[in-house]
């Protein structure tokens, strides 16, 4: 067939296929306004994989608060400002509570773990983990004792450095990690260990990748690109190699099992609810779950962890007043003469407004995560149709002008009242919002607290030599916002 013949074919095809396409949203009324989607690629073209949420942004300009996107031929609802995704994550919550699809996450975890499960399997191992977190610490004092061990690995590690560049960011996973692999493995790894780094590295690559235009583009034709080469192939290497570490750790606990004794841990916790569960055909304490469970806890209670504090750092290195504002209130407070600890954080609201800030700021994950509709639904005046993904733009609310007086800016005052007292905002969502919200935000805060502020009795944040301004700008913009890796001196105070 010569050119111009498959040309007019293409042309036939795709006409049929936007026509059939329209007829079928004929058949729906009352569906949310949005771009007209081309057979296939659905609105590609307008979304963009470099910075989707700024595109979403212009499109709630043009189209409201509620719009409706393709991600290729999958209808998306786009719910847009703090007072409509509050209505779906809180005030509506048990309506929207199942995860919608996400290709690369549903390939890793096939239905399974935390984050991408659904129905009373969900229910069940959501309840037993924060059950079983609470057990081993999570938001007690015997935790608190944990988070401050390491914050003093933690001070000893950059004392070696002796005031010279580096970047801290393998440095800020290790710490962050070893808080979450207490708890779950029983274990503390030292900076140095070569297997533990390289799970590190692998974490922080999985992220960059799954957030880069390849890992976007996957999420959109997850059946095309799961057959072409490319980046995304290696994020999915790479969970398999942290995934045999965390096999290997669970045949650890596995052989080491007391069926009599005190669980050590979560592993052994859930293989003590497998052992009294081994009868039940449709139990979902299983092996394979557990094995899911813990790549879920470890990767949150690791990676994003660590990013925050990172930012924390790179946020004061570009802002010496609000650094020595906390330095101020740290000597006032604590002094030097012992270890930060949680009873000082009413007594430091500074410090509390600009971690908070800093956190809104970095907006760590702009689109928030995926929610789907079971049945076909009134919403704002739109009929949201059965099978339709939600996305309730995170971003938008850490960015509500309504919520906060300057959004665009890093601004502690936004969690400040006229009194210099801490502020809550019902806005200040970086962990989500309603039943789904991160099983693991208390821990993060505590970490980000006890980190920060053990590392500032000690140190102040310096520039290298010849530099004098680093970008605050993310580096990689999709799923996660992943901030530019950055080399500074933690000087001696």
């Amino acid at each position: 067939m010569d050119v111009l013949g498959s040309t007019t074919v293409f042309l036939v095809i795709s006409l049929l296929f936007l026509v059939a396409w329209k007829k079928t949203a004929a058949k729906r009324k009352n569906l949310p306004p949005g771009p007209t989607p081309l057979p296939i690629i659905g609105n590609l073209l307008q979304l963009k994989t470099d910075n989707m949420k700024e595109n979403l942004k212009k499109m709630s300009e043009k189209y409201g608060p509620v719009f409706m996107v393709y991600f290729g031929s999958d209808q998306t609802v786009v719910l847009y400002g703090y007072d409509i995704v509050k209505k779906v994550l809180v005030d509506r919550g048990d309506e929207f509570l199942d995860r919608g699809s996400f290709p690369s996450s549903d390939k890793a975890s096939r239905g399974l773990g935390l984050f991408m499960a659904n129905g009373e399997g969900w229910v069940q191992v959501r309840r037993f983990s924060l059950s079983t977190l609470r057990n081993f610490g999570m938001g007690k004092k015997s935790i608190e004792e944990r988070i401050q061990e390491e914050a003093e690995y933690f001070v000893k590690a950059l004392r070696a450095k002796k005031g010279q560049p580096f970047n801290p960011a393998t440095l800020c996973s290790g710490a962050t990690s070893n808080v979450i692999n207490h708890i779950l493995l029983g274990e503390r790894f030292d900076y140095q260990d070569e297997e533990f780094v390289q799970v590190l590295r692998l974490l922080s690559d999985s992220l960059r990748l799954e957030s880069s235009a390849s890992g976007q583009l996957y999420n959109i034709f997850p059946r095309i690109m799961d057959y072409l080469p490319g980046p995304h192939q290696r994020f999915f290497k790479n969970l398999h190699e942290i995934r045999d570490f965390i096999t290997k750790k669970v045949k650890d606990h596995e052989e080491t099992l007391d069926l009599t004794g005190i669980p050590r841990d979560f592993a052994d916790s859930f293989l003590l609810k497998m052992e009294q569960e081994k009868h039940n055909p449709k139990t979902v304490f299983t092996r394979e779950n557990l094995i899911v469970i813990i790549f879920d806890l470890f990767l949150a209670g690791t990676e994003t962890t660590a990013i925050s504090l990172r930012y924390i750092f790179m946020i004061l290195l570009e802002h010496p007043a609000v650094e020595a504002k906390i330095h101020e209130e740290i000597d006032r407070v604590i002094g030097q003469e012992r270890p930060p600890a949680m009873k000082d954080r009413p007594e430091m609201p500074y410090t509390e407004a600009v971690i908070h800030e800093v956190q809104r700021f970095l907006d760590l994950i702009p689109l928030g995560f995926v929610r789907v509709v079971k049945q076909d639904m009134e919403f704002e005046g739109f009929t949201i149709p059965k099978g339709a993904t939600i996305y309730p733009i995170l971003s938008s609310v850490l960015h509500d002008s309504k919520q906060y007086k300057n959004p665009s800016q890093f601004d502690p005052e936004h969690f400040l009242d006229e009194k210099g007292h801490f502020k809550k905002n019902g806005a200040d969502m970086p962990f989500s919002a309603g039943k789904r919200n991160c099983l693991g935000e208390g821990l993060a805060r505590m970490q980000h607290f006890l980190f920060l502020t053990t590392i500032l009795q000690s140190f102040r944040l310096k520039h290298p030599p010849g530099v004098t301004k680093i970008n605050l700008t993310p580096e990689i913009s999709g799923i996660t916002n992943i901030p530019h890796q950055v080399t500074f001196c933690f000087s001696p105070r």
